[in-house]
């Protein structure tokens, strides 16, 4: 899902407010803030985070600003998607693979001025397991069976089972101040920004941290604009009131910045998938006969040219081609109205039914939902579209359940293992594909845990456990003054400590 969480607390003795509202009309090419390290960078993006907790909700939004910036986690996933040390210095595997030992970097301070001990380690790894945590990255992590600090440069993880994927899913748990108390509405990590002020429905800006262990920032600090559409976001860019757009929405705007010099347009590798998820606990969509019926009703090669003019691409399952365990299952997904009369017939439908789509208020959905209710009337399906936003998506889908199909997105690498997963929102339930996903886990080797999960793929492609319309394309546009600045984004992140203007 669009995996949307992330945050903490501290006490905060802020240095710099940010400046650098974005109010200003400088002409085309960004703002008038001073060049180099001073600068300070606009962003634009159209994902306000919910809170600023990542096992609390925070959203899509709270990933793109913190997640590297304000926190870290023991591992980073580099924009190329490789896994490096970060706040682990280094780490041994026990021969049996159930026991890992994380030797802590030092000299880390967090932003309160609180040396980093293993004791914020344990706490920060044992409240994504919490019962009351709301991390996508929870189930993975489940493993996990016990987490102690036998000094202060040393944690130690014990698992129940191998877990292959053990440090991969750690680069995704933010190490945070064990003191740290109101994890919603304030932030205490280790990164180089610290939370300057979060004004809801406006900005939210990060300042350069003194204290920081690494390289300082190559910028003055952040401030992150956020806009509920994709016309208003690009005109922000027009004007100059934003410097950089994390993630295009809008590819018929690409021509107001094609071929002028003042921009500069890059097309990087996606994670992020559109997808038709039914709650496949519920009829009729608990019939893999209706789900792929469904599918088969909706012409996704036109829906993406619609919506993206060109960029992106087709994806017949949950694994884009960046995961270790892609194959091309586009064929899997065919559109094909007759077969999907003949599907309905099948499993009882033959008139049709209705049913309620929930989707988020924001670009693209509102306008993949109206097409999506065009192709499913030509089978006798009718669509009754529910606008919502993206808190109540939050929790009337992800967290009651409460819906039939849903439109949304997830941008995580490597998450087909959510459909291993029973107890996940959209509620697929394959003993098999349970089993497949559990022994890749527990592999030796890549080669096997790749053979797994493509079998596990291949299943809930067949199933149509979900329609997976298309793969987004990662489309960053830029002030040519800007350099620095990540271009693929995997999994909604976006290191803004690189970026230089001028």
């Amino acid at each position: 899902m669009s995996s949307k969480l992330a945050g903490v607390l501290a006490a905060l003795t802020l240095l710099v407010a940010a400046c650098g509202s974005g109010t200003g009309n400088t002409p085309q090419g960004g703002s008038s803030a001073a060049p180099g390290s001073a600068a300070t960078i606009e962003v634009g993006s159209l994902y306000e985070p919910q809170n600023l907790d990542n096992i609390a909700g925070g959203g899509q939004g709270v990933t793109e600003a913190f997640n590297g910036n304000v926190y870290e986690g023991l591992f980073r996933l580099t924009d190329a998607g490789k896994v490096e040390n970060l706040l682990a210095e280094s780490y041994k595997v026990a021969d049996d693979g159930l026991t890992y030992t994380f030797k802590l970097r030092q000299g880390v301070r967090f932003h309160s001025g609180k040396a980093l001990t293993a004791a914020d380690v344990k706490n920060s790894i044992e409240r994504v397991l919490a019962e009351d945590s709301q991390s996508a990255r929870k189930s993975n992590l489940k493993v996990i069976k016990s987490v102690t600090a036998p000094d202060d440069a040393t944690a130690v993880v014990e698992l129940s089972s191998r877990s292959i994927s053990l440090v991969y899913n750690l680069s995704y748990v933010w190490i945070v101040n064990a003191a740290a108390k109101d994890l919603t509405t304030a932030a205490d990590g280790t990164g180089p920004y610290r939370l300057g002020a979060w004004k809801r429905g406006s900005t939210l800006s990060l300042a350069p941290f003194p204290g920081y262990w690494g390289p300082r920032p190559a910028n003055g600090g952040v401030v992150f604009h956020y806009f509920t559409e994709a016309t208003a976001l690009n005109n922000a860019l027009l004007t100059g009131a934003v410097d950089i757009v994390t993630s295009q929405q809008s590819p018929d705007a690409l021509s107001r910045f094609t071929g002028n010099p003042d921009y500069k347009i890059s097309e990087g590798h996606s994670t992020t998938k559109l997808l038709l998820a039914f709650n496949d606990r519920k009829a009729p969509f608990d019939k893999p006969q209706v789900r792929r019926a469904v599918a088969a009703a909706i012409d996704d090669a036109k829906l993406l040219e619609s919506v993206w003019a060109g960029h992106g691409s087709l994806i017949g399952s949950m694994v884009p081609p960046t995961d270790p365990w892609y194959e091309d299952l586009t064929s899997l997904d065919r559109h094909d109205v007759e077969q999907a009369k003949r599907d309905l017939a099948a499993a009882g439908y033959a008139q049709g039914f209705r049913f309620t789509l929930d989707t988020p208020n924001y670009d693209p959905h509102p306008t993949a939902a109206t097409f999506i209710k065009g192709e499913l009337a030509k089978v006798g399906i009718t669509v009754d579209i529910n606008v919502i936003t993206a808190d109540e998506w939050y929790t009337k889908v992800y967290k009651n359940r409460d819906f039939a199909a849903t439109m949304q997105e997830h941008v995580n690498d490597r998450d087909v293992v959510w459909y291993g997963d029973p107890g996940f929102y959209w509620g697929y339930d394959d003993g098999q594909v349970t089993a497949w996903v559990a022994e890749a886990e527990r592999a030796k080797t890549t080669e096997e845990q790749t053979a797994l999960l493509k079998k596990a793929n291949r299943r809930i492609a067949e199933n149509a456990a979900s329609d997976w319309i298309y793969l987004y394309p990662q489309i960053v546009v830029a002030s040519s003054a800007l350099s620095g600045y990540p271009v693929n984004g995997l999994n909604s992140q976006f290191y803004a400590y690189g970026i230089k203007k001028g």
